[in-house]
């Protein structure tokens, strides 16, 4: 069992190097207290010989619907029924999953796609016009989809003006041939194109099966197609358990060798603990003490993630406007604190804005190594940049309230960075209001929130996949922070004279790091580390640190 912890970790580690896919998200439970259901006809978990995988969330689902769908969680479910163009090997590296074969032009802005035969779970073949309406639809600005801005990443030609309103969505760069011929024009060459296909916003979707069911498209079994290894049986919106079978149209169903996945959300990492030791679960997230208390178990696994905790700052709120007053609050908090004594997990606490580990440059080096560090805990510096704020307002006290995800370990931050505030800078008081992951996002994209504690993962390995979320006007930037000096150097990093010039580029993005922490348009906290069981004689579960954060296709039970 050493040995799989091993391979686990270096699997994490080599998929950051590579693209997968994204958001804001973790994993697995149900409500404290509560006994995870069994499915109806699937035979009990443990000692049994079931072969069906039992999977701790401990947030629930948010979407379905691959165009719509934001978060990490979401986008593990979504991408275990639907395949794309490309999925990810163990290694997190592309490889071809509904493309036979593929042409590039010499210029690198045309790719001919030849897709392989292939079905939906109605019977109906997976056709190049799926991908085309499905795409479309991505960036369609009716549609609102807070993904929208990948398809501008992935270069696809007019797609940041389609999404804008300044032209027509039949415009987008993307044209079904044949029924099994899919082209693709950019707008700039884009070297990690192929990979990024195998993220979750470029699914395809059966256009009259969506018309079909209309706007309960993704909320039952019965409103869902699979094209993908597995296909959903239990479902519904904010479900603790959501129930897969392996799907036997799938083209590559003899590769499968599970029968299923059960997924199951529980919030309460005791709960957890004892629905795993009672064989219900077979993969399942530690917090808190239990690291310690089960790190020498042959079972844990320690995988090294993406995510960004951070405190999010509503600029538009009275006083977080104000730079002195978020950098003050952004250095009053413990950050080894939180990661070694509090989530014990292998977090590292923040001091940056692009996670380490998540993208080499040209000179071979990881971003971090050479980028800066920024925004450390200082609490002496705390109170002067925050009295200096409070002088510059003409106030002596503030009280915000911080939306927390009701998760136990999002809950236990939360506390930790209230007393912190409430302690080190006099007169701020830091009111706590707990919901459900899904009701935080919501509120984070109506602008309906003074403080966040929020995450985000990397959706590609490249420092702009955390720096692009920052520009003016990027569904992303819930804080509405704006600056034309930034915005400027990732128009032309992505865009301009920078794109061609590697070197540059990469300082550029330090550049624009350097600006986003001085003015503290975010307060991080921490990078994320899971600790997991994972049960004997579960073998194949692929870890990845960029984008969809589990895949379980090559997954077996003994």
């Amino acid at each position: 069992m050493k040995k799989k912890r091993i391979l686990a970790m270096a699997m994490a580690l080599a998929a950051v190097m590579m693209i997968t896919a994204c958001g804001d998200a973790d994993t697995p439970a149900e409500t404290p207290g509560e006994t995870p259901a069994e499915t109806p006809g699937e035979e009990p978990s443990g000692e049994d010989g079931d072969n069906v995988l039992k999977v701790q969330f401990n947030v629930e689902v948010a979407s379905m619907d691959p165009q719509i769908a934001t978060d990490g969680t979401s986008f593990e479910v979504i991408a275990a029924v639907t395949e794309g163009l490309y999925s990810v090997d163990a290694d997190g590296s592309a490889i071809p999953a509904m493309v036979d074969t593929v042409e590039k032009s010499e210029d690198g802005l045309t790719y001919t796609f030849k897709l392989k035969d292939a079905n939906w779970s109605n019977g109906t073949p997976v056709t190049a016009d799926d991908f085309v309406f499905a795409w479309r639809r991505l960036v369609d600005p009716e549609v609102a989809s807070e993904y929208a801005f990948i398809m501008g990443v992935a270069g696809v030609k007019n797609a940041d003006a389609i999404s804008s309103g300044e032209v027509a969505v039949e415009e987008l760069g993307v044209t079904a041939e044949d029924e099994k011929t899919l082209v693709v024009e950019l707008d700039f060459p884009v070297p990690y194109f192929e990979s990024l296909m195998s993220f979750p916003s470029f699914l395809p979707m059966n256009e009259e099966f969506f018309t079909s069911v209309g706007d309960n498209y993704g909320t039952s079994p019965e409103t869902l197609l699979a094209n993908g290894p597995f296909k959903v049986t239990a479902y519904e919106p904010a479900a603790t358990t959501i129930s897969l079978e392996k799907n036997a149209d799938y083209w590559d169903a003899d590769a499968v060798a599970l029968d299923g996945i059960q997924y199951q959300v529980i919030k309460d990492s005791q709960q957890t603990m004892l629905s795993y030791q009672n064989g219900d679960l077979d993969i399942a997230t530690l917090s808190g003490e239990q690291v310690e208390q089960f790190m020498n178990d042959p079972e844990f696994v320690n995988v090294v993630a993406g995510y960004l905790w951070y405190v999010s700052p509503n600029q538009l709120v009275a006083g977080l406007e104000n730079v002195n007053i978020r950098t003050g609050m952004a250095l009053a908090f413990d950050k080894d604190a939180i990661a070694n004594n509090i989530l014990k997990d292998g977090s590292i606490p923040a001091n940056f804005p692009v996670p380490t580990m998540l993208a080499t440059g040209p000179d071979g080096k990881d971003f971090r190594e050479t980028a800066g560090t920024y925004l450390e805990t200082d609490k002496a510096k705390a109170v002067e940049y925050f009295e200096a704020g409070l002088a510059e307002l003409g106030v002596t006290e503030l009280t915000y309230t911080m939306l927390v995800e009701d998760t136990e370990a999002s809950i236990n931050v939360a506390q930790f960075l209230q007393s912190e505030w409430q302690t080190t800078l006099p007169g701020l008081t830091v009111e706590l209001q707990t919901m459900p992951k899904k009701n935080r996002v919501e509120r984070m994209q109506a602008g309906d929130y003074e403080l966040v504690l929020t995450r985000w993962g990397p959706d590609y390995a490249d420092p702009m996949t955390y720096l692009d979320m920052w520009t003016t006007g990027s569904s992303n930037n819930y804080g509405s922070w704006s600056n034309a000096e930034y915005d400027a150097i990732i128009e032309d990093a992505k865009k301009g004279d920078l794109a061609l010039d590697l070197e540059a580029r990469w300082e550029a993005l330090k550049d624009a790091e350097k600006i986003v922490m001085d003015e503290a348009v975010i307060m991080p906290v921490y990078q994320k580390g899971d600790a997991v069981m994972v049960r004997s004689g579960v073998e194949g579960v692929e870890f990845h640190s960029v984008g969809i954060n589990r895949v379980f296709k090559n997954a077996t039970k003994n």
